[in-house]
């Protein structure tokens, strides 16, 4: 079997507003802060209470139903607050930082060790939440072993950060990781890469695969899909390729060193670029002092503009996202939108829209909708655009209507919200497709675990 991945069915989203390839170190923010909700299914146990002091790499909170699995602070400083939701639910965790870092020594790995120690030392570090697994798409069960790893070292999204230039110079660090992680599988560590200049494409201990095709070919499902489908009781883990770069430090220093490089993109953005920050970190550092009017009407995304989450101005960076996207806010009514001809939006449909005339133009596009919530309206247009080999109405209805047995046999085991996202953006009747597939899977999780 060729270990090309090929794809052809899908959508570029081309923006206006693409970050330029130059680093800047972000201004120091004085506030980090950890929400509990960026690791989807765990239940928080506080450990650091206000007041504690925590130097970067000490325990935050671990998971109440797995307690080997903690999650650390990514700066040195003192636990300011703790906000709390709906029955003291724990929100977030607000660290304020030292202006001098002092890290926590984990001391230098072995790496001839064996899987039980990495996984051990991966557990008490901190950095087993940068693993997730398939099926659920939650934090890998450490007492599972998966058949396989994936790691995308593309990204197709809109805006998305370009991994080759952000992972150059880190060659030493994302070997240490994939080797170390090879341990943990009986199977492959396979490495989706976009080009052979890739920083990962000569990676040991590990399979490469060249990927080629529109968005979605740089997610992880993607390839999950053409390499490896992921079956009833079988488990597949996956990794940002950022992340690796974490994991790399900490096995060769014994630092959690939480520092990420991360894209300041999208058409509100008058300089888009990269800025070097932390886990955490006030997105007011890089996006006010950078080029966004204040007293603009722009909506801040933490992520891309289809799977991202929406902050707000005093937001902090997500644990997992090395992309900030600022696109203006579509609150305004377009009257007749409906009945015009359409030149500067995008659309897979023909009708009164001209988006395929040329291919190559960038957008400006806001938030708007352009459209309201109804019944599913059965077009085909979904499998225009969603390359895996699985029906997405029809898994998307079984979802809705809660029907375990068809969504195990449609294939739900291996899919996660992001691989959604296109449909969700391309469907007529404007249904959240990502949220019916997450309250899907929180479900099969649930019931059958």
């Amino acid at each position: 079997m060729s270990k090309d991945i090929k794809i052809k069915k899908g959508l570029d989203i081309k923006l206006i507003g693409e970050a330029d390839k130059t680093v800047e170190q972000a201004i120091i923010s004085n506030f980090c802060t950890i929400r509990p909700e960026d690791f989807h299914s765990v239940i928080p146990k506080l450990i650091a209470k206000e007041g504690t002091r925590v130097k970067a790499g000490d325990v935050l909170f671990h998971n109440k139903d797995v307690e080997a699995m903690k999650f650390v602070s990514p700066v040195s400083g003192e636990v300011v607050e703790v906000q709390r939701g709906p029955r003291r639910r724990i929100d977030a965790i607000k660290i304020q930082a030292d202006k001098t870092q002092d890290h926590k020594d984990f001391g230098k790995f072995n790496m001839s060790s064996d899987a039980a120690a990495t996984k051990a030392h991966l557990l008490a570090s901190g950095c087993w939440a940068f693993i997730k697994q398939r099926p659920y798409d939650v934090i890998a069960n450490p007492e599972r072993s998966p058949k396989a790893i994936f790691i995308s070292g593309i990204s197709t999204a809109p805006l998305a950060a370009d991994l080759d230039f952000v992972l150059t110079g880190k060659e030493e660090a994302l070997q240490a990781a994939v080797s170390a992680l090879a341990k943990l599988t009986e199977g492959q560590v396979h490495i989706g890469v976009g080009s052979n200049n890739s920083p990962l494409a000569n990676m040991n201990d590990a399979t490469i695969h060249k990927v080629s095709g529109p968005h979605p070919a740089g997610n992880v499902g993607t390839h999950i899909n053409k390499l490896d489908p992921v079956n009833k009781g079988e488990t597949v883990w996956t990794i940002n390729a950022q992340d690796l770069v974490i994991i790399g430090e900490l096995l060769l220093t014994g630092k959690f060193n939480a520092e990420r490089i991360v894209a300041l993109a999208g058409s509100s953005v008058k300089k888009p670029r990269y800025f070097k920050t932390t886990i955490g970190s006030e997105v007011a550092t890089m996006v006010y002092d950078n080029g966004v009017d204040k007293d603009g009407n722009d909506r801040i995304i933490s992520g891309n503009v289809l799977s991202g989450k929406q902050l707000k101005p005093d937001g902090s960076l997500g644990f997992y996202d090395n992309l900030i996207s600022v696109i203006p806010e579509g609150d305004d009514y377009e009257f007749f939108g409906w009945n015009k001809p359409i030149f500067n939006k995008i659309s897979t449909s023909r009708a009164l829209t001209f988006s395929w005339l040329n291919p190559k133009k960038k957008y400006a596009l806001n938030t708007n909708t352009n459209g309201e919530h109804r019944a599913f309206v059965v077009t085909g247009s979904y499998e225009e655009v969603f390359p895996l080999d699985i029906f997405p109405m029809q898994i998307l209805k079984a979802c809705k209507y809660e029907d375990l047995d068809e969504m195990e046999a449609l294939g739900m085991y291996e899919v996660a919200p992001e691989d959604f996202a296109l449909t969700e953006f391309i469907c007529v009747s404007k249904q959240p497709h990502q949220d019916i597939i997450r309250k899907g899977l929180d479900l099969m999780l649930k019931e059958i675990g």
